[in-house]
């Protein structure tokens, strides 16, 4: 495929989970607009969904990052009081609604689709009407560390558990599928796994890829960023490292098709 194939197009782009490693989502949509490619629809999940709705909801690349920058992944106050996970996700909408002034998928200027996870149903669930920041916290809410969150009284948690590459909602809808995805994994030595938290964390990536290899293959255009594997999931040191890898990767990748 080239470029030129893209033009007139009725593009999708799924963006993958993979906490601060999903900056390198906003480098990528940043070289993809750099070739005048401009996505029609998002589907993403847990930071690929938050990364979707500001794209969604008109925001640059670069105002993209600052959101991220802004908000603070853990402050002492937040800490939860009798909720099931260590932060309260919902102390987080403060700084959602600067950034979603209208709480509302409909005020979007682009389609989005946001999948989180039923906790109590055991499935994944897809947003993409009504009110948009509480699913987008929903979507982000990775366990143990921030709590589910609470939508007509069914409790979500990160869409990732169950589908960390949503490509489900847009496949039928788009002429081309365009996917980045940022949860890399890394291949680790027997040192890494001594100990129950190493092992639980590594059979949980694990998983977490196992559900998305054939959706991979099935893209038309698929950016794999490498060298997020060093960056922590939850590292906001790694935030414009990200960004730079996801921008370089894609530049090069485009740049080829031309």
């Amino acid at each position: 495929m080239n470029i030129q194939e893209l033009n007139g197009k009725n593009i999708g782009l799924v963006l993958s989970g993979g906490g601060v490693r999903g900056m390198a989502h906003i480098g990528v949509l940043k070289a993809l607009n750099e070739h005048d490619i401009y996505p029609d629809m998002i589907s993403g999940v847990s930071a690929g969904a938050i990364v979707g709705a500001l794209y969604a909801n008109g925001k640059m690349p670069l105002g993209m990052l600052d959101f991220f920058k802004e908000t603070p992944l853990f402050k002492y106050n937040f800490f939860s009081v009798n909720k099931p996970g260590l932060f309260d996700t919902e102390k987080y909408l403060l700084f959602f609604q600067k950034y979603f002034s209208q709480d509302s998928f409909g005020a979007l200027e682009k389609k989005l689709f946001v999948t989180a996870t039923d906790l109590q149903r055991g499935m994944p669930k897809t947003f993409s009407s009504g009110e948009l920041i509480r699913p987008l916290l929903a979507s982000a809410a990775l366990p143990p560390v921030f709590c589910p969150v609470s939508i007509d009284g069914v409790l979500y948690a990160d869409g990732g558990i169950m589908n960390n590459f949503p490509m489900e909602p847009i496949v039928d809808e788009c002429d081309i599928v365009i996917g980045c995805y940022t949860s890399a994994l890394k291949e680790v030595g027997k040192a890494e796994l001594k100990n129950p938290l190493q092992l639980t964390n590594r059979t949980k990536m694990l998983m977490l890829h196992s559900n998305c290899s054939e959706k991979l293959s099935a893209c038309d255009l698929l950016f794999r960023p490498k060298g997020l594997e060093y960056i922590g999931m939850l590292d906001k040191k790694g935030i414009e490292k990200a960004f730079v890898i996801g921008y370089e990767h894609a530049s090069r990748y485009l740049h080829n098709m031309v």
